[in-house]
């Protein structure tokens, strides 16, 4: 499933994105799910969830897909 979540801000960190847009529940479970390398940005598994997410950043989890606009 793909969503396109609007920002209005220049960037959102990446677990803030994951709670965000309704993939995960809790903080933690955002941080858990980062550090096991389940998400990917832009195609790359990414293990910083402070990685800033800007206009045009695809991130994935499992079968969801988000991109930022």
């Amino acid at each position: 499933m793909t969503e396109k979540i609007k920002i209005k801000t220049e960037f959102i960190k990446l677990e803030a994105l994951l709670k965000y847009a309704s993939l995960v529940g809790t903080g933690g479970e955002a941080k858990m799910l980062i550090q096991d390398g389940q998400v990917t940005v832009n195609g790359e598994v990414c293990t910083m969830r402070g990685k800033k997410i800007r206009s045009g950043d695809k991130v994935s989890l499992n079968e969801n897909e988000v991109i930022v606009e």
